[in-house]
């Protein structure tokens, strides 16, 4: 389940799926990729993995789930060289089943975790991979613990 609202300056642009007798078409009409510079996929080898954080200050991720259940996490950071480990976590839970795609703006640390298994995200980037490369911010996974998954 996703907020469909904005969550500061992360949003959710919601997609649909049509299916008929041929099979299901999945799309997200409302994604404008003009600048979207590349993308790149990422799936573990079982679920529970946790992938963790990853930050820019300029480039912008645009997430997509396209098999199975993912949970995506971010955070506003406020330093670079030291971020408050007690920020504000946005988390995000993103399926296959109800398409769509996560708008993580630069200025953020992000991560993920997969929730099923043969899950496959994919992140459109707004960098080349140089500029991304020269853009980049790694903290460790646990540096903000959002991974555990509360009982209903």
């Amino acid at each position: 389940m996703v907020d469909r609202k904005s969550n500061d300056n992360i949003h959710y642009i919601e997609g649909d799926s049509a299916i008929d007798d041929r099979g299901r078409l999945s799309f997200c009409n409302d994604f404008d990729m003009k600048s979207v510079r590349r993308f790149y996929t990422v799936s573990n080898h079982s679920a529970q993995f946790i992938r963790a954080w990853h930050a820019h200050e300029h480039e912008a991720k645009f997430v997509y789930v396209s098999a199975g259940v993912a949970m995506l996490a971010a955070v506003k950071i406020d330093n670079w060289e030291q971020p408050n480990p007690d920020l504000k976590i946005s988390r995000f839970f993103l399926s296959d089943e109800k398409p769509g795609i996560l708008h993580i703006p630069g200025g953020y640390a992000h991560g993920s975790m997969t929730l099923k298994a043969n899950t496959q995200i994919i992140f459109f980037s707004t960098s080349t991979l140089g500029d991304s490369l020269d853009d980049d911010t790694r903290y460790p996974y646990n540096y903000w613990n959002p991974w555990t998954v509360l009982p209903r």
